[in-house]
């Protein structure tokens, strides 16, 4: 067998550098479904922080008397198997795992924000500041729905991204 010489430059014999123009490039939708695949990476494992830190303070408020808030509890599970399905989706290129992902994880979104209006401490806290002591896991939930709505936008406005990108172009006629 017979080595190829390369010169001191590292570049292959035989080639003078002008063949530049035949070379492959790369389509720019694929960088961009792994720059948004990355983006959709740290914001499911922000949105799952998110959830299990609300999901211990729904734990941390259970009362004797109450007993658990279920629409909370119900609504960060859904939200945690909705993330699972969406890392899927993220990890094998699934258009319709992606598309799950998003209107579960919206949903289950939606209802925590619905559960947090229906317990009304963060207007109480409003109206008396002297007790945001006594409802500091309250405010604490609160500020994880908020958080977590805001983590929501992102992931949606990402994922339409990355469907958009990952869908083959439409061909001109």
């Amino acid at each position: 067998m017979q080595r190829r010489n390369s010169s001191a430059s590292g570049r292959p014999s035989g080639t003078d550098g002008s063949d530049f123009s035949y070379r492959m490039v790369v389509d720019s939708r694929y960088t961009k479904v792994a720059k948004g695949k990355s983006r959709l990476s740290a914001l499911i494992f922000t949105q799952a922080a998110v959830q299990l830190i609300g999901l211990l303070c729904t734990y941390l408020l259970t009362s004797k008397e109450k007993g658990p808030n279920t629409l909370a509890i119900s609504s960060a599970s859904t939200c945690l198997f909705s993330l699972c399905i969406g890392e899927l989706g993220r990890k094998r290129s699934r258009v319709n795992f992606l598309r799950v992902f998003m209107v579960a994880s919206s949903i289950a979104i939606l209802v925590s924000v619905f559960s947090v209006v229906k317990t009304n401490s963060a207007l109480e806290v409003i109206k008396n500041p002297s007790d945001w002591e006594t409802k500091k896991f309250e405010l604490l939930e609160t500020a994880c729905i908020l958080l977590g709505s805001l983590v929501q936008v992102f992931l949606v406005s990402t994922i339409i991204s990355l469907i958009g990108n990952m869908s083959p172009p439409k061909k001109a006629s």
